[in-house]
């Protein structure tokens, strides 16, 4: 039988056929992807095929291959340092939530995030959530930051999952795809899925005041049908993003201004950094391209993380 993993919960996985049955499936004995150093062999949005058994009366599912995946949404794992943990894969599109405080989200967790989705040419369009609690300074912080990610490329659009505004619009590009919700815990995932489609009804907290954080609702990654048509992966909060192995030489490529503008430099194996006749430090000196943006290239080129932890990732 052949199906769609919805859910992982570690050592069991839901899988649902083409006919709507839903199976809960083990995988027998080791199971590792070529190529694939990853603390989860088998993520949400996998296609698998698995063979029923019957034990004491109960029926489940003994997954034995996993067909090839168009992409997917990979981080570092937080334990592993070597090893990479799949997000979600066969995906369409990600939502990346964001809000400017309460949790804050940082520009260098923005730009890893998007660095990786380009990397398997995966849509990502930016949500800026709260924005109905926002004074008029956070405002005009959510316009800035909508226009460097504009300007190169990315849709933004700014949201309230609680009073609804713009999900409609926000719908309207779930159409008939599969797409992932990611962000920091807090940010209003689970409260914007609830929004979107409300009979789902997912857990939510409130954010811890003291630290001005997100308390985890989300512990696995999940898989839901809309009624509208396309399907919703809801993920745990994220609190960091460790970007995978990346050449140096290939950074560049998947900050689109950057990559536009790499040709007019000097030098061909040019990264940037202190390379004469450089158009992107050129471009960066003109205010061509925002600063914030430039950091992050050079965090990542550097080998440096952000800190990253994350909510029952790899637990």
């Amino acid at each position: 039988m052949t199906g769609r993993v919805y859910k992982s919960t570690g050592s069991w996985y839901t899988v649902k056929t083409q006919l709507g049955e839903v199976y809960q499936c083990r995988i027998k004995g080791k199971f590792r992807i070529k190529g694939i150093k990853s603390t989860n062999p088998i993520a949400v949005g996998d296609i698998v095929d698995f063979e029923l058994e019957t034990n004491n009366d109960t029926v489940s599912g003994i997954i034995h291959n996993i067909h090839d995946r168009t992409n997917y949404i990979v981080r570092k794992s937080v334990n592993l340092s070597k090893q990479t943990h799949i997000i979600s894969a066969n995906i369409d599109q990600v939502f990346l939530m964001i809000t400017i405080d309460n949790p804050p989200t940082l520009t260098s967790f923005i730009d890893r995030f998007l660095v990786t989705a380009e990397a398997y040419s995966i849509k990502t369009i930016l949500l800026f959530n709260k924005i109905d609690v926002y004074d008029e300074e956070t405002l005009l912080e959510v316009k800035y930051l909508a226009h460097i990610y504009r300007k190169i490329g990315y849709e933004c659009i700014g949201i309230s999952a609680k009073t609804g505004k713009n999900i409609d619009k926000v719908k309207g590009i779930m159409r008939d795809k599969v797409s992932v919700f990611a962000g920091h815990s807090g940010v209003g995932k689970s409260t914007l899925v609830n929004a979107i489609e409300p009979s789902l009804n997912l857990k939510t907290k409130e954010i811890s005041t003291q630290h001005s954080q997100g308390q985890h609702t989300t512990t696995f990654a999940e898989m839901f049908d809309t009624s509208f048509g396309g399907k919703i992966i809801d993920t745990p909060g994220i609190k960091g993003f460790g970007v995978v192995d990346m050449d140096k030489e290939e950074v560049g490529d998947y900050f689109p201004e950057i990559f536009a503008l790499k040709q007019n430099c000097k030098f061909n194996n040019c990264l940037h950094l202190q390379e004469p006749k450089c158009a992107v430090k050129e471009a960066l000196e003109n205010d061509e391209i925002a600063y914030s943006r430039y950091r992050s290239y050079v965090q990542i080129l550097e080998g440096e993380d952000e800190n990253y932890r994350t909510d029952n990732w790899d637990e």
